[in-house]
């Protein structure tokens, strides 16, 4: 298949666009400036150079290609809203492009936020209201005909190079002097080592089901204190519960996010598309390559 990627050269996408082109996919990677465009190239992918409010090209992309995975999003946790904004058209421009052929789209989405069922995010868990609107922008699509769905990222994706949420718990800690968590620290995290997250978006583009909703889950349960915990033996620091008060002022924009309990499964996504996690987990891979 010839596969458009967005995000190509980013931390989850470059992982994708090597994962595609290991298993013989011919790639396209969205390239917003010359050293993105170059690292694409040097994954074995040919480049497309726009961004994603590049309509015109985000609509020449999809109509070129045999597929589409979107994992590019501006990370702008500042101005979340509007980067959520701009990924919902970007969704939406590409996928309308694809009405009326059988040509998949995936698009990333997030599990933390979403609703518990026994216990644990599962696939059938779905929010009814999200800041980010990607997966149910894929689900629209897939109401219109297009092969749409979505790959629901675990709220850690771990790997060496990793910008995301851990690095900035840790970098809090440095600058604190203390590893810290929010309240008694048992609400849990799920994760999934970024080279899983990568097959799971090519198994998707190769055999997802119209409308489906995936799980990118290794780890289901770390609770946050642990994460704590960790961080301040590495770092040889205390480790303190925090008032809602205090989270806010520890972690900043982060506060909003590290009080969720989002413990989560894959059990469907691992059965339906024969996906299994086999990296690391989180506090290993925190143990060998985030200190």
């Amino acid at each position: 298949m010839k596969i458009f990627v967005t995000g190509a050269s980013g931390f989850i996408g470059s992982a994708v666009t090597r994962e595609l082109v290991g298993a013989g996919h011919q790639v396209v990677g969205l390239a917003r400036s010359d050293e993105s465009a170059k690292k694409i190239r040097e994954s074995g992918a040919d480049v497309l150079i726009g961004d994603l409010t590049d309509l015109d090209v985000l609509k020449q992309g999809a109509l070129n290609a045999d597929g589409v995975i979107h994992t590019g999003f501006i990370h702008d946790f500042s101005r979340y809203e509007n980067a959520a904004a701009i990924d919902k058209t970007a969704i939406d421009t590409m996928g309308e492009a694809l009405i009326g052929t059988d040509k998949p789209i995936v698009v990333s989405a997030g599990i933390l936020g979403l609703p518990l069922h026994d216990g644990f995010v599962t696939e059938e868990s779905v929010a009814k209201y999200s800041i980010r609107f990607s997966e149910a922008a894929a689900l629209a699509l897939a109401e219109k005909g297009v092969h749409a769905s979505a790959v629901r990222l675990s709220p850690s994706v771990h790997d060496k190079g990793d910008q995301g949420f851990v690095p900035f718990i840790i970098s809090q800690a440095r600058k604190h002097g203390v590893s810290a968590y929010p309240g008694n620290g048992t609400n849990r995290w799920s994760a999934v080592h970024r080279l899983d997250a990568a097959t799971l978006f090519r198994l998707a583009a190769e055999k997802a089901a119209k409308g489906a909703l995936y799980n990118a889950v290794g780890d289901t349960d770390i609770e946050i204190k642990r994460v704590a915990e960790l961080i301040g033996e590495n770092l040889n620091l205390p480790t303190a519960s925090l008032s809602e008060e205090e989270t806010a002022a520890h972690f900043e924009w982060m506060s909003r996010f590290i009080v969720f309990d989002n413990p989560a499964t894959s059990i469907k996504t691992q059965e339906q598309l024969g996906w299994r996690p086999k990296h690391i987990g989180l506090l290993e891979d925190m143990q060998q390559n985030y200190f």
